[in-house]
């Protein structure tokens, strides 16, 4: 059996330490802003991401609510009448890392 080789921007971003997002701004046409702490700015696009679990969030007013989990990543309560911390399955989240190594450089 042949394990997969890990992509060569993957073993660089680890090799810095993983990426904290500052703050995480959502934008009307399904993308998000993302401030991380060493001071760039991505914007991840989830646009044709909407589907499945995710696709609640073609909701733009449940779009909007998104937020910084306790674990740092990007998150939205599907009910925000119902515990999270709780009720697991109550949340969708996005990692971190995944968001930053799939986001595009802000000019």
């Amino acid at each position: 059996m042949r394990i997969a080789e890990v992509p060569k921007e993957v073993k660089e971003y680890f090799k810095k330490g993983s990426r904290t997002i500052k703050k995480v701004i959502a934008n009307d046409n399904y993308t998000l802003t993302i401030h991380f702490d060493n001071g760039e700015i991505k914007l991840y696009d989830m646009n044709g991401k909407l589907y499945g679990v995710l696709e609640l969030l073609k909701d733009k007013d449940k779009f909007q609510k998104v937020f910084i989990d306790e674990y740092g990543n990007i998150a939205w309560d599907i009910d925000e009448t119902v515990d999270s911390s709780v009720h697991w399955n109550n949340r969708i989240d996005l990692c971190k890392d995944s968001v930053y190594l799939d986001s595009k450089p802000v000019d």
